[in-house]
């Protein structure tokens, strides 16, 4: 196929028009055009659906992208290869998150493994567990660490951790010395990620199947933010994994408690790529010492906290 041929294409995959297409390459409609027809001629099948407002992949379309992609990853890797680029010393690795890993637990997870590493640099891409499954199947990024409720179709699990939803306190509110229920957190402000996330998604299914209505005082989709409400609110509690705030906890002075609820457990935190994916050394690397410190520190969290 021809170089140009394969570049309309995914410029037309990406913009989904003709004309967008157009200005993003500086290329005539027409001749865009005139190249998709003449790929389309040569496989033998319609790569688009083509409606008054713009052209969508179809199916075929899609495998076409997939592949193109893939190989396009295959070249990168070849010439770094080459160039001798694919040791540690000098690489990207380009990670995608939902928001609670990205606020301290994967900052401090980038930090350690730069400091025996200093040549690896990270571009990480934080967004929904839509968006982030999404990068994963596409390729857009090489690895994921986000919460995951259920399977993911086309990604790879390098490591799965269970990840019950806790509540975070400081050390002197009144319910740390107690076993916490659901209706106990009526007379305290409640800060709760927003209700699409697997937290949200939890919680709600929690509090309906006890028969309880709870009203967050903050939600958010930022868990920064969340966190910063229940550390100067007096009284506050803030839902959360203990992976979120696993390098915070003690300097904070912040006491975990658990629910008996089981529904709050089906959870995980799933370090993620794409199925058949080709990694890097870095790449490789980072994922061995990924495993293993996830794995170290949760356990030393759980024996600390008593979880």
């Amino acid at each position: 196929m021809h170089s140009n041929e394969i570049r309309y294409f995914l410029a037309v995959a990406n913009t989904g028009s003709l004309s967008a297409a157009s200005k993003q390459l500086f290329v005539a409609v027409s001749a865009i055009s005139r190249q998709i027809q003449q790929l389309e001629t040569r496989i033998g099948a319609t790569l688009f659906e083509r409606h008054a407002r713009g052209m969508v992949l179809n199916d075929a379309g899609q495998i076409l992208e997939n592949h193109v992609r893939k190989s396009m990853m295959d070249m990168d890797f070849a010439i770094a290869e080459i160039q001798g680029l694919k040791a540690v010393r000098r690489t990207v690795i380009r990670m995608a998150c939902t928001d609670g890993p990205a606020y301290s637990l994967l900052p401090q997870m980038f930090a350690r493994f730069r400091a025996i590493n200093p040549g690896v640099m990270f571009y990480l891409n934080v967004g929904t567990a839509l968006q982030v499954s999404e990068m994963i199947r596409s390729g857009d990024c090489d690895l994921a660490l986000q919460f995951s409720l259920t399977p993911e179709r086309g990604v790879e699990v390098l490591a799965s951790h269970p990840a019950t939803v806790r509540l975070a306190m400081l050390s002197h509110h009144p319910l740390a010395i107690q076993e916490v229920s659901l209706d106990d957190l009526r007379a305290y402000p409640l800060a709760l990620n927003e209700p699409s996330s697997t937290i949200g998604q939890l919680f709600d299914l929690s509090c309906r199947m006890n028969g309880i209505f709870l009203e967050p005082a903050l939600s958010c989709n930022r868990f920064s933010t969340l966190y910063d409400f229940m550390l100067n609110t007096p009284g506050a509690i803030v839902a959360c994994s203990h992976f979120s705030v696993m390098f915070n906890a003690r300097a904070d002075g912040l006491v975990m408690k658990s629910i008996n609820i089981e529904q709050l457990s089906h959870r995980t935190l799933q370090l993620q790529t794409q199925a058949g994916r080709h990694r890097s050394a870095a790449l490789s690397q980072f994922i061995d010492f990924s495993c293993e410190l996830l794995a170290r520190e949760a356990a030393a969290f759980e024996r600390d906290f008593g979880l």
